[in-house]
């Protein structure tokens, strides 16, 4: 089975949240929720079993961490959205995202670094 790798607007900033802390144990997890969120114990540990369900953090003996560090995680994000939306080209996509403008020398001359640094 394939994973998909979309967050709700919730789920992100969730995420964002351990990030941010971790490793931090379940209770004090709980606490911060309810302070940045307003949520209650059930709706963290609800939000916590999803995003552990979809490979994103584990939660082991009362600790959470993540199994996805966020960068890795928006990467695959990126790549899975240029794989729906532009059939996986990546000039496609550049193209859209540039929309028409002109890009800086600095801009072309990181894209071709990039390029050069790949493998291919």
């Amino acid at each position: 089975m394939k994973k998909e790798y979309r967050l709700t607007e919730a789920e992100t900033e969730f995420a964002e949240l351990i990030w941010t802390h971790e490793p931090v144990s379940s209770t004090a997890l709980v606490h911060l929720c309810a302070e940045a969120f307003a949520w209650k114990k059930s709706t963290t540990y609800t939000m916590l079993k999803n995003l552990c369900e979809k490979g994103v953090f584990r939660n082991e003996n009362a600790t959470v961490t993540s199994v996805m560090k966020k960068e890795d995680f928006y990467g695959k994000q990126s790549r899975e959205y240029v794989n729906e939306v532009f059939g996986g080209s990546l000039p496609r996509f550049l193209t859209a995202f540039c929309g028409g403008r002109k890009l800086t020398a600095a801009e072309v001359a990181e894209m071709r670094r990039l390029i050069d640094e790949a493998d291919v």
